[in-house]
């Protein structure tokens, strides 16, 4: 029995014990890539690192000084725009003062007056509304205090 259960232990540790088998396979991996290889790939990949790094930092210096000349222009421009708006506002408000000034202000005027009218039908509307109920609440009332009235005697 105890050479049977042996087996069986040799048998599942040769099947499902991959330890082995992964160990050779990783030293296989390091010896091809570090052993025969001599660094090689790791060479050129700090190579390629510091040629990237180089890039990044002139790139990075060059877009900086376009970034301001360009906030520059922007800033000049956005003045001149600020100062033309500002004449034509001018203009505008020399020109509105006469005649579309007073139509505008009678035009909103009558949009006022009728907009109070509308509010005072809204307000009547709900009063009625207010009244009603407060009478069906009332007579709801006044009938059950008669029928707590009639109870008690």
């Amino acid at each position: 029995m105890d050479k049977v259960i042996k087996d069986v232990g040799d048998i599942q540790s040769r099947l499902l014990d991959h330890r082995p088998i992964i160990n050779a396979e990783t030293r296989y991996f390091v010896r091809e890539f570090e052993e025969k290889r001599g660094h090689r790939e790791s060479r050129l990949l700090d190579n390629l690192n510091k040629s990237v790094t180089e890039t990044n930092e002139q790139l990075q210096n060059s877009s900086t000084e376009d970034i301001k000349q360009q906030l520059c222009d922007v800033i000049a421009r956005l003045g001149a725009a600020n100062h033309v708006a500002q004449r034509i506002q001018q203009r505008e408000q020399q020109g509105q003062e006469g005649t579309q000034l007073q139509e505008s202000m009678g035009h909103l005027k009558e949009e006022w007056a009728e907009f109070l009218k509308e509010q005072q039908r809204l307000k009547e509307e709900v009063d009625e509304e207010h009244a009603k109920a407060v009478g069906e609440i009332s007579a709801k009332y006044n009938e059950m205090k008669k029928d707590l009235e009639k109870l008690d005697i």
